[in-house]
């Protein structure tokens, strides 16, 4: 029987003879009830920040895990945490069948490839000190699903989060997670509502945990990496506010500190750079609590 992403639609018969307008509102609105697909779930996505939290708060890595599209997507987000949140990429793990350098055969077919799974899980020593996010809008691509069954059983948290009610990772991950998307505009292109609904998922998710480990500072990213003209900006007007200080005292602190937005505050408060580290690691790197700091 095939998954409901591989539905076809009557609503969309005659599609490809649409008007211009029409053809597009039905794209539109196929990515509109994609994204209004995370919010019944919002909860689920809690427990998993949670557990996925705990993992990591006590220096485990983060995995992702997926094949296609929803592995491209899963890659994406982990590769945005270290600059947006200065998660270090020691501690993230992106399992992409296939590698995002595969050509287009190699990257289709490998999602069948459950021997790779297991090599990889091997080869990473995922263990019960991991989280493991594993994607997949029909819930079951033959390498996500023995990745995350290989890593449940060696004990890490494991989160499964696809677009069918049926997906096999809801029943094989801890917290299983249904983004109710489909069916497609254009029966089985995942690219388009699971994908977006996948891609929304995981940004809140991800946030959600980063937050919970001390990332953000009200709704600035205190954690973010000062890598660039732009950025450099941003870090100086985030210790400012942060400090209520002006544009020169947090320049010249974040200067001293190496553009760590987070010691920098510290500094301005009038802690050297080194011992503004030492508070940030007392208080597990949440500058709310080293501001609190009182020894």
């Amino acid at each position: 029987m095939a998954s409901r992403t591989e539905d076809f639609d009557s609503r969309f018969a005659g599609l490809d003879q649409w008007s211009d307008a029409d053809f597009l509102m039905a794209l539109w609105e196929g990515q509109m009830r994609a994204v209004a697909s995370v919010g019944p779930i919002l909860g689920d996505l809690a427990t998993a920040a949670n557990g996925i939290a705990r993992r990591l708060g006590g220096g485990g890595r983060l995995v992702y895990v997926g094949a296609g599209t929803s592995g491209t997507v899963a890659w994406q987000d982990a590769m945005e945490l270290g600059g947006t949140f200065g998660w270090p990429e020691s501690h993230t793990i992106v399992m992409l069948a296939g590698g995002v350098q595969s050509a287009p055969n190699e990257f289709n077919g490998a999602e069948d490839d459950t021997s790779l799974a297991e090599r990889e899980i091997s080869q990473n020593n995922i263990s019960e000190n991991d989280a493991v996010i594993a994607i997949a809008a029909s819930g079951a691509t033959p390498y996500t699903v023995r990745a995350l069954e290989l890593a449940r059983d060696r004990g890490a948290f494991t989160v499964g989060i696809c677009n069918n009610p049926d997906g096999k990772i809801l029943g094989v991950a801890e917290t299983g997670i249904f983004l109710d998307s489909a069916p497609e505009v254009v029966a089985g292109s995942t690219r388009m509502g699971a994908g977006t609904a996948q891609k929304a998922a995981l940004n809140i998710l991800s946030t959600l945990v980063m937050n919970k480990l001390g990332r953000l500072f009200d709704n600035l990213m205190v954690g973010m990496r000062a890598e660039n003209i732009k950025l450099r900006g941003r870090a100086v007007r985030i210790v400012s506010h942060i400090a209520s200080c002006d544009a020169e005292l947090a320049s010249d602190a974040l200067e001293k500190s190496d553009f760590d937005i987070r010691v920098a505050v510290l500094v301005t408060t009038g802690h050297s750079p080194d011992r503004a580290k030492e508070i940030l690691a007392l208080s597990n790197g949440n500058l709310r609590a080293a501001l609190e700091y009182r020894n």
